[in-house]
């Protein structure tokens, strides 16, 4: 993740807090005008309620926040960006999102999608509607 200014408001993140709906601690990879922190997540669960807990923070520069997320199925990282106060993903050319088919399941975190790039080779969709299924809550 990347933000400006938000050495203050990462620092607490930094630190392992068992009232997160997430877990895990941010590392800081880079600091000054503009600041760079990596976490790593082992499965979904973990990860649950991150982009939320994000965004609810308050940025000096909200417009600066990028987060990159890369499933270990995705073909790149996935980029989201802060609009209207809430972190959204943003489409990047030559790539597409698949949702499996599928009610999601009580008790799992939601499909968070596959991240696939159109442009290197025939990919095999999962049978979804068409633009995907929008309807499900963020994984993050």
């Amino acid at each position: 993740m990347l933000a400006r200014w938000a050495e203050e408001v990462m620092e607490p993140l930094t630190r392992p807090d068992e009232q997160r709906t997430w877990q895990g601690s941010f590392i800081p990879i880079g600091t000054g005008t503009m600041g760079g922190w990596v976490v790593e997540f082992e499965r979904m669960r973990p990860r649950s309620g991150l982009l939320k807990h994000l965004e609810s923070l308050a940025w000096p520069r909200p417009e600066s926040v990028q987060v990159l997320i890369h499933d270990e199925e995705d073909d790149c990282f996935g980029l989201w960006m802060i609009h209207d106060g809430r972190l959204v993903e943003v489409p990047i050319p030559r790539t597409r999102r698949a949702y499996w088919s599928g009610p999601p399941v009580e008790g799992f975190p939601p499909d968070p999608g596959v991240l696939c790039r159109t442009d290197c080779r025939p990919v095999e969709w999962p049978e979804e509607i068409e633009g995907g299924d929008r309807s499900r809550p963020q994984a993050w």
